[in-house]
């Protein structure tokens, strides 16, 4: 039994009665209506993954068996400061398509005008806990429209209120993104008057650093934590790691946060085990292209001129990231997932970012990628040290990031947990188990105040993961992403079986919360 706390395992047993644990101990005389018999195997809390994209496939497939088959039973959505809520329908229906290369397509019918409506579409409907934080860029487009306008005045006000609203209908935080529209469009000024309202409800922030002339210092952890020092708000910056170009630098990373610490600032991080990332093409647009949302960019793109010209920009401005660029998700097209940006350029005979555009019009921005790993194995190998190093530091937690649309998705979507808990613990020594669960249970749970979770423990709700130690790992590649990791035979949500055998139930036990 490792229990979450941070404390070395014991040996137990575990008593569930409803949704809740009943009894821990010895229990070998007592009666159930079903025994699991983990003997070899440990037993922890579910695991709490405080970064994912999982709400459009949620409302498609419930079962999310990518995430439960991983030992998560809680994810956390509205992140990166872009979902579906507080949205009225119109913008909803807008948004939806924006962001399809991400989230997928879920209904359009839903009712996404509020925190509570958009809670009430996961409660006891899906297979996992789900936990909301109010995003910035989906506030900023129901108060301003999809538009490059300053957020003062009575527009902040009512944004300030329904921030304040989403908070006060369970909303955990508070989240900004580093290039999701129409968020890049927010000075500093914005975001700290946004986050005041966070620091007085007592949520935390959670941001994704952005680069840009807009922000504070020119961006990343140093507007963060100016907005730290400004607001009093507790920050957790996500997925924060080390990349191709800063390998082996923790330091580097972490100067502008230690350089910006003040007094008591209350700072954490999360961190998935992957080198690379995925994300929606049309993000890379320039600003004046993405003014007016969706139909606006497509009128643009339909324009030959106007094509060639945003192409010739990508590729001055964008060439980093549309070099590794691999097309994930495709829906009308879907036999491009899997092919590189820069092959699909050579056969059409266009620069990658007329190609990117063409590709983009074609499929009505409905267009995901992933970003191919470092070629080099020795930088992949510090890229994924430097993680259990950072995993390691009293302030960081596990995340996945799942971007679960398409065939051809990021390893992570599969693998992540079990990849840290099996793969790299085992590799690397860094940190004992009981350390690592307590990063992706009791950890999370207590940063973001998930009431009777994170821990296994009379009267905690009764979410577990039964793996095997010396077994569990992820088998998920970025060349098959979409594999099953092994080892980890039970999840259980709520006190009901959600993975029976290394197979899901198709039960839907998931409840919002906290």
């Amino acid at each position: 039994m490792i229990d979450g706390t941070g404390r070395d395992g014991f040996r137990a047993d575990v008593g569930i009665r409803g949704e809740q644990i009943a009894a821990i101990g010895d229990l070998s005389g007592a009666a159930a209506e079903r025994v699991i018999d983990a003997a070899g195997l440990t037993v922890s809390p579910g695991f709490i993954d405080t970064h994912t994209h999982a709400e459009g496939a949620l409302l498609v497939d419930p079962q999310h068996a990518n995430g439960l088959r991983q030992g998560i039973t809680t994810v956390f959505l509205g992140i990166d400061g872009m979902s579906y809520a507080p949205l009225s329908r119109e913008n909803y229906l807008l948004y939806r398509q924006w962001l399809s290369g991400l989230l997928g397509d879920p209904p359009e019918e839903l009712d996404m005008h509020s925190v509570e409506a958009f809670r009430s579409h996961y409660h006891r409907k899906v297979a996992v806990n789900t936990a909301y934080l109010v995003p910035h860029a989906t506030v900023r487009l129901e108060v301003l429209g999809f538009r490059d306008l300053p957020l003062v005045g009575e527009p902040l006000a009512r944004a300030k209120r329904l921030v304040r609203e989403g908070l006060e209908q369970g909303a955990v935080g508070f989240t900004t993104g580093s290039k999701y529209y129409p968020g890049p469009w927010a000075d500093t000024q914005e975001l700290i008057e946004l986050c005041k309202v966070v620091q007085e409800e007592g949520k935390v922030y959670m941001s994704e650093p952005r680069l840009t002339e807009r922000a504070f210092g020119g961006g990343g952890a140093v507007e963060a934590m100016e907005i730290v020092r400004q607001s009093g708000v507790k920050l957790h910056f996500a997925h924060y790691r080390t990349g191709a170009d800063s390998a082996g630098r923790i330091e580097t990373i972490m100067a502008p946060v230690d350089a910006g610490r003040h007094g008591e600032a209350d700072v954490t991080f999360d961190i998935y085990p992957y080198p690379s990332g995925s994300s929606i093409p049309v993000s890379f647009l320039p600003s004046q292209v993405q003014e007016g949302g969706p139909a606006a960019i497509l009128r643009r793109l339909a324009d030959r001129e106007v094509r060639q010209q945003v192409g010739t920009w990508l590729d001055l401005n964008q060439s980093a990231y549309l070099r590794p660029m691999t097309f994930s998700y495709v829906p009308d097209k879907p036999e491009l997932e899997g092919l590189r940006l820069v092959d699909l350029a050579d056969e059409r005979d266009r620069s990658p970012g007329e190609t990117l555009c063409e590709v983009l019009l074609e499929q009505r921005l409905r267009l995901g990628h992933v970003t191919a790993p470092p070629e080099s194995d020795a930088v992949q190998d510090q890229i994924a040290r430097d993680c259990m190093e950072l995993l390691s530091r009293p302030d960081y937690m596990v995340c996945s990031d799942i971007t679960p649309a398409g065939r051809c998705t990021h390893p992570r979507c599969y693998g992540a947990f079990p990849r840290l808990i099996g793969r790299y613990r085992r590799k690397f020594r860094t940190m004992p188990l009981a350390a690592m669960v307590h990063r992706m249970t009791g950890r999370p749970a207590q940063r973001f105040g998930l009431t009777r979770r994170g821990h296994i423990e009379v009267g905690y709700f009764a979410d577990i993961a039964v793996f095997d130690e010396a077994r569990v790992n992820d088998t998920s590649t970025y060349a098959d992403p979409r594999r099953f990791p092994v080892g980890i035979p039970y999840v259980i949500v709520n006190g009901q079986v959600a993975v029976d055998n290394e197979r899901c139930t198709g039960i839907y036990a998931g409840q919002a919360v906290p």
